[in-house]
């Protein structure tokens, strides 16, 4: 992980807090680790593998969570290691994009796409805040998408259905353990430039003959326009985040952020 940072820091405002980022060694995730150790937390990343350049001072727990073997091993690390979460932040997410529309999606398909968007965020939920619930103090953050309100009948759909799903599932949550010293809350990112959307970008430049600033604008027109101009960047959500996991967010929970530069012009 780089040292830079684009924001001004409060260097000890998560100090003696356990974090852990499921997927968070690369884009929004690793953003958003990389904010939490900027500011004295103790960190902990999940990835199905690891990058071949890690930061020492992350904990990496190698774990496909979509699987209920991979959330186990996670919280059987976690729980050895720290004996606990303060802050639990659930990024992992994300589809296979198959070409045609929904119908090409099988029920395995389904079922993938809702176990990795949907059940490994209710997995480690039900793991670690029982522990949050006895110390009556947490913060659980979940990462959602604008699919879930900007849905298509391509094979997104899955994608869309679950974050969908994982919206509603958050906001009971939250009425659930607020009053138990928890709060849960939940980010809709729209269009985020992480590496793998510039890649992407790169991708439409080539294949339609284009600069990138012309693939960029295709792909924000496709979502209707973004009202700010320009895509988002990873530090932009991990700033929320850090907001919504500090005590200067005490009074917020059970709330859906949309973080995506004005693309949906209602919620």
């Amino acid at each position: 992980m780089s040292t830079k940072y684009p924001f001004p820091l409060i260097e000890d405002e998560f100090r003696n807090k356990r974090v852990l980022v499921t997927g968070g060694t690369k884009g929004i995730g690793e953003a958003i680790a990389r904010r939490f150790v900027l500011s004295g937390a103790s960190v902990a990343v999940t990835a199905r593998s690891a990058q071949e350049q890690s930061d020492s001072s992350v904990l990496f727990i190698k774990a496909d969570l979509g699987t209920p073997v991979g959330v186990e091993n996670v919280v059987t690390h976690i729980q050895k290691k720290w004996g606990g979460l303060d802050i639990l932040i659930n990024n992992v997410g994300g589809t296979d994009t198959k070409p045609g529309g929904f119908e090409v999606l099988t029920d395995a398909d389904w079922q993938n796409i809702l176990d990795v968007n949907l059940l490994a965020p209710v997995r480690l939920d039900r793991a670690f805040l029982p522990g949050m619930i006895e110390r009556k103090s947490g913060a659980v953050i979940h990462i959602s998408s604008v699919s879930a309100l900007l849905p298509f009948s391509n094979s997104t759909l899955a994608y869309a259905a679950a974050k969908g799903a994982l919206n509603t599932y958050s906001k009971g949550l939250a009425k659930g353990v607020a009053h138990k010293g928890v709060r849960v809350n939940l980010i809709s990112p729209g269009f985020i430039e992480t590496s793998g959307a510039h890649g992407m970008i790169r991708d439409i430049a080539k294949g339609q003959g284009v600069s990138e600033d012309a693939a960029r604008q295709i792909i924000m027109d496709m979502l209707g326009g973004i009202p700010v101009g320009r895509p988002g960047h990873p530090e932009e959500v991990a700033e929320l985040v850090a907001f919504l996991a500090s005590e200067r967010a005490a009074f917020i929970s059970g709330v859906n952020y949309v973080l995506d530069g004005g693309s949906i012009p209602t919620v």
